[in-house]
């Protein structure tokens, strides 16, 4: 996707997958504008919960369902007047509140998004974490930091790609990032992300690591670096994997 202020709202309730969470995360960190989005679509999502659902008539579940599989998608809405930036911005934005509604209704009826007439669990892809998890190759390198956290690198070279899962990992310091890099033979430390600031996460890291001879961690300032700044807080060396 081109436009990376869009994924605001598939963010904001967990549609995106792991490369697409990890350069969200990335945008997200320096834009104040997308993180106030995302925190006021959270909070209305979170509203949208606490509601309590009562047993509708059988009628009304059939006729959202017939009603849901004949509506005519219609254009986003725009201001007259508006600058460029609000009116590439607000049509995702609508899209979601459009979402949230349809959820509200569908819970009401007590339908979830199982039963709607196009989704079908079985065929849901795997996550591209979830690839490298289950590959026959992947190999994993943890380490135990002082403070109690750890961190554990998995790659698989059948896949082409390393994930990062952490537990307890604390946050960097204030105006800092953690930045992970994959050392590749021919070009030294190369950028894979910048990590997301939780305790317990599982990440993919960019790049190709079927090539890589490991990965690494530093402390870079507030939007990474082109090359590490700072010697590495952690070291997974590939050619040392279990």
């Amino acid at each position: 996707m081109s436009d990376i202020h869009a994924l605001s709202g598939a963010y904001a309730m967990d549609a995106v997958d792991d490369i697409e969470r990890a350069r969200f995360e990335k945008h997200l960190a320096v834009c104040a504008e997308c993180q106030a989005e995302v925190a006021s679509l959270r909070e209305a999502t979170g509203v949208l919960s606490e509601t309590t659902a009562a047993e509708p008539p059988a009628a009304l579940r059939d006729r959202v369902l017939a009603d849901i599989a004949t509506v005519r998608p219609l254009p986003p809405l725009t201001t007259p007047g508006a600058t460029p930036e609000e009116a590439r911005r607000r049509p995702g934005r609508f899209r979601l509140v459009a979402l949230a509604a349809a959820a509200a209704v569908l819970a009401a009826v007590g339908v979830g998004v199982a039963t709607q007439p196009w989704a079908d669990e079985t065929s849901q892809a795997p996550s591209a974490a979830e690839l490298v998890l289950s590959a026959a190759d992947a190999k994993s390198t943890s380490l135990d930091f002082d403070d109690g956290a750890k961190a554990t690198v998995v790659h698989s070279d059948s896949v082409g790609k390393a994930v990062i899962v952490t537990e307890k990992m604390p946050p960097p310091p204030k105006g800092m990032v953690y930045q992970l890099w994959l050392d590749q033979p021919a070009s030294g430390m190369v950028s894979a992300g910048l990590m997301p600031i939780e305790a317990d996460q599982t990440m993919v890291l960019e790049g190709d690591a079927a090539t890589a001879k490991a990965a690494g961690i530093t402390i870079e300032p507030a939007g990474g670096s082109d090359h590490p700044t700072s010697k590495p807080i952690a070291l997974f060396d590939f050619g040392e994997s279990a």
